[in-house]
């Protein structure tokens, strides 16, 4: 198949993705503890990006959403929008989404088919937690005038969320792939490493 014609394939599967976080920023944003990073539902569409669509289209997929809203169309979490998010102390998450997108697609195609549970999780916690996570300190000391320990401090009101949020987009990519075997390539992980996480999962 030449690129232009993956590229054509792929469209639909990007724009639907990008729609879904969109989607999900319908759900209201909470300031925890008064912190000037707001808590959204969005980071799930972008671990379900990378989850179902793998790295590439994945990330290409949250760079679009992103590109919306540096044009100004108001779909982050509280109706913000603009090139001025960009600028404030959620810049290392934004920045990071597809970055996170891309390494919960690498890992969970690089397992490959049957999608198991606990290789969902692990996928989605690694990519879509610990990496986006780091990324979003970096954006919080740099442009919240915060000190590395006080931006672990503040980014750690996330993390149950978010781990909640791996189960449960390991959950929704499950039966997706179920759905539509053809998304998930064979994977490279060897079959006793694969019981492991089936006991997990």
């Amino acid at each position: 198949m030449t690129s232009q014609a993956r590229g054509t394939r792929d469209l639909p599967f990007i724009a639907v993705f990008a729609g879904v976080i969109a989607a999900l920023g319908l759900f209201p944003a909470i300031s925890a503890f008064g912190g000037a990073v707001p808590i959204t539902a969005q980071s799930l569409g972008v671990m379900l990006a990378g989850a179902i669509l793998g790295p590439r289209r994945g990330a290409l997929a949250v760079v679009v959403f992103l590109a919306l809203v540096a044009i100004g169309l108001p779909l982050l979490a509280g109706g913000r929008g603009g090139l001025g998010v960009f600028a404030g102390p959620s810049v290392g998450y934004l920045v990071g989404w597809p970055v996170a997108a891309y390494a919960v697609g690498a890992v969970t195609y690089a397992v490959g088919a049957p999608y198991r549970i606990g290789w969902g999780v692990l996928a989605n916690v690694l990519g879509g937690v610990l990496l986006l996570h780091v990324l979003g300190i970096i954006g919080l000391v740099l442009r919240a005038d915060l000190s590395v320990e006080g931006a672990v401090l503040a980014d750690l009101v996330f993390v149950p969320g978010d781990v909640v949020k791996a189960v449960i987009g390991a959950l929704v990519a499950r039966g997706v792939h179920a759905a539509y075997p053809a998304l998930l390539p064979r994977g490279r992980v060897p079959a006793a490493r694969r019981r492991e996480a089936d006991v997990a999962g």
